[in-house]
Order: C-alpha cells, then structure tokens, then sequence
C-alpha cells in the first residue's frame, strides 16, 4: 500500500490533473523531510484540511543543501516514511533545489508552507518568493499553517551522531555567541566590499581512469581511461567564491600564450568578476592533469607549467597596473600558488599599496622548499596549512600555537590561520591575543582540491570586512566544508549554501 502511494513527478502531475477534473482541492507540500517528527506529522494533516487530496514530494538526495552529511536517510526511505502516514495521499521524489518546477507541473490548488517560511526576508535563497509566483501563475494559493515546529537539523545534529563529540560541544559554545541570523547579517554585509585577486590561473584537469593492476613487464600500474574533465582554479576558483559574496571584484592573472585556454577561463568566470589577464609570451598557462581512480584517488599528476616568473615587460605591466589600482580597493587577496607569475617586485608593489592584505603561499610539488610565506613584508591576515608552516618556520615539533605566533610576527599578521585538514582550523588572533580553534566541520570528504581556498576567501574576505575573528573562522571553516563534497572547483560556493548550512550548524 506504502509504496503504490509513491509516484514520478509525471504520474503525479497527471493523478493531480485527475482530481482537479473532479473537482476536488489538491494541497501539495514539499520538503527534505530528513528526520520525520511530530512538527512536520501536524504540518501535512493540518494541510489535508486544506483541500481533498494531499501529495508530498521530497528533494532528492543530490539537492539537498544542507551541508556534508545531509540527508542522513536517504530519498528512498523520506519518502517510504511519508508515504506511511495516513494524511498522506502521494509522494513524489523532486530532482532540483526548488519546488518551483513541481508547482508548474502539478498545478495544485493550495501550496503549504510552515510558519517558519511565512517572512520571506529570512529566505536568503529567495526560494519562497519564486515559490508563490509559481503556484499563483497556475491558479493556486500559498498559505503557511501555525503548528507545532521542531528542528530536524537540531535534532540529528543533537541525537543522530552527525557529527563528532568534539564538534557538537564546539558548536554549543559558539551559538551560545552567534546566531545563524548573526552570521547571515554579517555576510550579507559584506557585498559592498570592492575586492581585488591576485594569483596564478590554473587549469585543473581529471582524467577519471579504472585501474588495471601492474603491466606484464615492468612495475608500472596501467589503467584504462573512462573520461576526463575540467576546471578552472587557483585564482580563478578565489576570484569565483568572493564573487558569490561581493558584489564586485577584479581578478588580476596570467596567462600563457602557449595553450593559454582562455576561452574556457573566461566562460568559468562569474559575471561579476571583472579579470585583467596579462600574457606570458612562450608560456603555457598552469595546467594540472590529474589521473585520479573511481573514488577520486590521485594516481599521478603532470605539470605544465614555466618555473621562470613573469619578468621583463609583463612584470613591469602588472606592477604599473597594481601601483595605480591595488590601493582602491578594500580588500586585495594574494592566493599564491608560486607557479611563476607572481615576482618579488609584484609582492612590493602589492604590500605597499593594499588596504587589507590576505595572503596564501601554497606548497606543491613545483615549488617545494622555495616558496614560503616570508616572501611577503606584510600581510593583515595569513592563512597557511600545517606543513606550510612549519616549513616557513623550520620547526617540526614545537607547538602549532608558539610556531604561528612567530610566523605571523615576522609577516605583521594581525590574524594568522593554520590549516590542518581533519584537525579543523586554528586561527590565531594577536590583535585581541586570542585564539580559536575551529573542528572539522565535514562528516564526509569527496575531494580536498580547494578547501584551502575556499578557507582563504571566506575567511580573509569576513577579516578584511571586519567581522571578528571567531567568526571569520567559522564562515572559512564552514565554507571549507562544502567545498570538499564538490569534485575539484566544479562550483564555488555561494550565499544560499553557505547560509543553509550555517543555519543547519546552529540550530
């Protein structure tokens, strides 16, 4: 009986159409439904008095945006319980973000909301608003009803062992500081900023290959190729993330004249990231071809790359470019990959002429034991990982705090992060002479590439708009989180989903 209520979203639409011919109300209400409680039981029977027929459908596990480790039941089981329920005439499994699509298709009558939805300017996504102009467009009515609610993220955040003792008592300490609305009002602040990207572009590429095993003649691993695909990062990934945040922003690069793929960097690139590329004569631009197994396993990877820095006129070019416009803006944010394009004059320059300066000197394997944070005079928030550091410092073994504090003196950082994958994030704060540290905010890793990133610029771009410390740390982290369920910089991440797993964290 349960699973005959469960319908695709074309049955549904026409069994809606049926009734509807018969004259009869249909009510739909659409949700996650990740932890079926007592709230939502009141919410769908208050909603079948509303009409004569109610369906429900669910989002789909891959739409769910509530942040790593969500769902916790999958779409199968949300609906298999909805479908359980008395009041509950059909369920549907929704494949998109919105119900905005289901609401053209099945036409309802009466579209329920619960009273948690009822002020549309809490809605950072806009979803609700694109909501009601569907169901009206066909005819319909939204309506919100006032029944008991309860939290289904604070619920399986507190009970289902989301996430791990250390990380639950974290979060407990600081909401007991910071809302969720605190945190959205801060961030949304925060697109007035003019920000201004200086690093190296690259071009990450996957070649997605199944493993054979060991050749016949040799011990070289073979592997049969499946298919390969491609992204746009380093500077371009930094530029993209603030670019979901503020409102304008200027990415400053280069780019090779030898296989310069500036065709697909540009397509990449948010509208509202004004780029200046400067060329690099005989010069690929950075490339990394990654050969990675099904489970995203790297298995080897290729450089192309010129170790040589942009010197001659393309230097003098940047550094003239940087000298007139580097001081116009409030933030200027340094990801330095250390491939080449970024030269001591350009650090000068830079140092010299930014507002707030937010610096990363990434380790790779291209640059190893030459490139390190000392490179720069200056720098207002810093933000390196735990062998970054320590190899600045030439310290293996004392303690991560004494090390940061000594590092961050001699490049004058008033906030300087580290960094430290599944140990979560220390930032210190010597201004106020604080330090917080942050957990792992993940329950699930899908691919590393580009957390630090995503770290660097929400983090750097909340210090530079001057939110404190500590909440700058927990944005960084908490963008960090989402960046590593996405393969590689497929997507950056954006307001709407950091603001739903903000809020998801907090309650």
């Amino acid at each position: 009986m349960t699973s005959e209520k469960i319908l695709s979203l074309d049955e549904l639409a026409q069994r809606s159409q049926s009734f509807k011919a018969k004259g009869k109300r249909v009510t739909l209400c659409h949700g996650t439904f990740d932890l079926l409680h007592a709230g939502h039981i009141r919410h769908l029977q208050r909603a079948k008095q509303e009409g004569d027929v109610l369906i429900v459908t669910v989002t789909a596990d891959a739409f769910v945006n509530k942040g790593p480790g969500r769902p916790v039941f999958n779409e199968q089981l949300r609906a298999e319980n909805l479908a359980a329920l008395a009041c509950v005439d059909h369920v549907a499994i929704n494949h998109a973000v919105t119900a905005v699509d289901v609401l053209h298709k099945v036409k309802p009558s009466i579209y329920v909301k619960g009273s948690d939805y009822r002020s549309h300017g809490d809605d950072v996504t806009g979803n609700i608003s694109r909501e009601q102009e569907a169901v009206e467009a066909n005819g319909g009515q939204l309506i919100f009803t006032d029944e008991i609610t309860f939290s289904s993220s604070s619920l399986l955040n507190e009970h289902f062992g989301v996430f791990t003792h250390e990380t639950r008592e974290y979060l407990k300490r600081f909401r007991s500081s910071w809302s969720d609305k605190d945190i959205h009002r801060m961030v949304q602040e925060l697109a007035g900023l003019r920000v201004l990207v200086v690093g190296d572009a690259i071009v990450d590429q996957y070649h997605y290959t199944v493993p054979l095993g060991q050749t016949g003649k040799g011990n070289i691993l073979a592997v049969r190729y499946e298919s390969e695909e491609q992204f746009a990062g380093g500077a371009i990934s930094v530029a993209n993330h603030i670019a979901g945040f503020a409102e304008r922003v200027t990415l400053v690069s280069g780019l090779g004249t030898l296989n310069s793929h500036e065709e697909f960097i540009r397509s990449k690139l948010l509208k509202n990231v004004e780029p200046n590329f400067f060329y690099m004569k005989g010069a690929p631009t950075v490339t990394k071809r990654r050969f990675v197994d099904a489970d995203l396993a790297k298995l080897f990877e290729v450089y192309f790359y010129r170790e040589e820095p942009a010197l001659g006129a393309v230097e003098q070019q940047v550094c003239g470019w940087l000298n007139q416009h580097a001081g116009q803006y409030d933030v200027v944010m340094v990801p330095d990959f250390g491939n080449g394009f970024i030269s001591n004059p350009m650090i000068e320059t830079i140092c010299d002429r930014a507002k707030f300066l937010a610096v990363n000197t990434q380790v790779n394997s291209g640059n190893r034991g030459f490139h390190v944070i000392y490179r720069y005079a200056r720098a207002d928030f810093a933000s390196l990982n735990e062998p970054e550091l320590r190899l600045a410092s030439l310290n293996r073994h004392d303690p991560i705090e004494s090390v940061a504090r000594d590092v961050s003196k001699r490049v004058k950082a008033k906030q300087f992060a580290v960094t430290r994958g599944t140990n979560g994030v220390m930032m210190l704060d010597r201004k106020k002479r604080m330090v917080h540290h942050v957990p792992a905010l993940s329950t699930k890793v899908v691919d590393r590439i580009g957390a630090g990133d995503a770290f660097l610029s929400l983090a750097g771009l909340c210090l530079g708009g001057g939110i404190p410390s500590e909440a700058a740390a927990f944005v960084g982290s908490a963008a960090a989180a989402l960046e590593v369920q996405i393969v590689c910089n497929r997507e950056p991440i954006n307001v709407a989903a950091l603001s739903k797993y903000v809020t998801t964290l907090l309650k």
